[in-house]
């Protein structure tokens, strides 16, 4: 089932985020670095599955299935999380809740659309959209009371958050326009 090392690390990306919340809710300087890094790890191996999968010829259905869905949960967990510790806050839930209700959407949209044996695409905004999320995320889980003083990472991480955002937005719009057609 899991015989392919893009389904492993699909899978790990899943097992990595219990970790990343703990580390989140811990009051340590230390833990927001650890947070990050087990973060980090699970952004690199988002990337680098679907690479790898493709590179060996190695697609599979369970990847297909579980590389969005380990996707989502991570930044959907993240984001709730930070929002909770008030590492995002004010204006800047706006972006988080834009995200998470767009991750909710597509993946709706995605399924009808699966049941009518219709392919949704990833587009190149989306693939730039998900790596802005994840940068941004990082910098707000160091935040800037971790970051070295010269590092302005809330700052960073607020900014970037409403590029994503933004992108959210255009990239969510995009998914609809293209599946109204089958509606």
């Amino acid at each position: 089932m899991f015989n392919s090392l893009a389904n492993k690390l699909t899978l790990s990306r899943i097992v990595m985020i219990p970790l990343i919340l703990l580390l989140l809710v811990l009051p340590y300087g230390w833990a927001a670095w650890a947070a990050w890094f087990l973060f980090t790890v699970a952004g690199v191996t988002d990337f680098l599955d679907g690479y790898m999968a493709r590179r060996d010829n190695q697609v599979s259905r369970l990847g297909q299935f579980l590389d969005p869905i380990a996707d989502k949960l991570l930044v959907s967990a993240v984001l709730l999380l930070l929002v909770y510790n008030q590492k995002i806050d004010g204006l800047t839930v706006l972006p988080a809740v834009i995200i998470l209700l767009r991750e909710v959407a597509v993946s709706g949209l995605r399924e009808y659309l699966a049941g009518l044996s219709v392919s949704v695409p990833v587009s190149q905004l989306a693939k730039w959209k998900t790596t802005i999320q994840l940068v941004a995320l990082g910098f707000l889980i160091v935040g800037s009371d971790n970051a070295p003083l010269w590092i302005p990472a809330t700052l960073i991480g607020d900014i970037l958050l409403w590029i994503a955002g933004a992108f959210t937005v255009i990239t969510g719009y995009d998914y609809w326009r293209a599946s109204l057609k089958h509606f």
